[in-house]
């Protein structure tokens, strides 16, 4: 499916929450996406607080959050939404593309971040992706991200993290770790079928057992672990051994 291409007629639409406190950027947003036959904005939210009543009420397959909010913000909501079970997917809304608050959002379960300036189409196409289980970052925002986790505290603390990455990706069987290593480098389900020889079939099942194995939400966190235990080099390939 191609950034143009809209999903399936015959297919569910996406149920949509959009949570920002500007009312000036809601509408917008609102305006934007409720313009696609295959998304239904459910309601709207202005602050944290409100999230897990509408999540509750409305039963929203994405929600659109946006990270700064008073009262509750956007990552307080997103940890707090994502340890429920069937939470939905969280999209943040950010206006930074390297911004340590994404990264503790992509941590806590968020499907990935889009920015405040994105053209609406990419927005829509997010939506649309999130819903269908892919992140939504680029693999350049994804190494970027990772850079800016792989830099921050000591350097004891990144080597302990790494230590723990490798002891956790050991755990995993060849045909799981090969498929880590394909979905850290920001390749889709057909990508990684193309590549490994697989069935789509058989990678979502795949990925579905590694999520399940380590307790993750998402895929970019199988990125963040993969690179965690240096199996990446910087252009995106694993190292010669």
């Amino acid at each position: 499916m191609t950034t143009s291409t809209p999903m399936d007629p015959a297919a569910r639409s996406v149920r949509l929450l959009i949570v920002d406190d500007d009312p000036l950027v809601r509408a917008g947003l609102a305006l934007m996406l409720g313009g696609a036959d295959d998304i239904d904005i459910v309601g709207e939210g202005t602050d944290g607080t409100e999230v897990a009543e509408l999540v509750d009420r409305l039963r929203p397959d994405v929600v659109l959050m946006d990270i700064r909010m008073p009262g509750m913000d956007g990552l307080t909501a997103t940890e707090s939404l994502r340890t429920r079970p069937d939470a939905p997917e969280v999209v943040v809304l950010t206006t930074f593309h390297a911004d340590e608050q994404v990264l503790r959002a992509i941590r806590a379960g968020a499907a990935g971040f889009v920015l405040k300036d994105t053209p609406p189409a990419q927005i829509v196409d997010s939506v649309r992706r999130v819903a269908a289980g892919d992140p939504v970052l680029s693999p350049a925002v994804t190494r970027q991200l990772m850079a800016r986790a792989a830099g921050t505290g000591p350097r004891d603390d990144r080597m302990d993290r790494a230590d723990r990455a490798r002891q956790r990706i050991a755990a995993l069987a060849e045909r799981e770790r090969e498929v880590a290593i394909a979905v850290a480098r920001g390749r889709s389900n057909a990508e990684i079928a193309a590549t490994l020889y697989l069935s789509v079939a058989t990678v979502k099942t795949q990925v579905s057992r590694i999520l399940a194995k380590f307790g993750f939400n998402n895929r970019v966190q199988i990125a963040l672990l993969v690179h965690d235990a240096g199996l990446l080099d910087d252009d995106g390939a694993e190292p010669a051994t």
